[in-house]
């Protein structure tokens, strides 16, 4: 008979995981879309915008990195208690 995929402990996709690729994917969308953001106005403080956008973008990438970390290890220890706890 055969196994069901987290049986067999292969790789699973699950809307956490999709949303965790998301996560990890954005900035770098963002970041070589240049079309979208090679401009001078509006201008922050002084600051063009083609600056200040990849600036803000490195906090939003590390924001949205530490989301991805928290949901990797709730998706891990998720999985270890459901294997922990079909073997009992």
């Amino acid at each position: 008979m055969s196994q069901a995929p987290e049986d067999s402990g292969g790789q699973v996709v699950t809307p956490v995981r999709v949303v965790i690729a998301l996560c990890l994917i954005a900035p770098f969308v963002a970041m070589l879309w240049v079309g979208s953001y090679a401009k001078t106005d509006p201008a922050f403080i002084g600051i063009p915008f083609f600056y200040w956008y990849q600036m803000l973008w490195v906090v939003i990438a590390t924001a949205l990195t530490v989301v991805a970390h928290q949901l990797w290890r709730r998706d891990q220890r998720a999985r270890a208690s459901q294997k922990g706890g079909a073997g009992e």
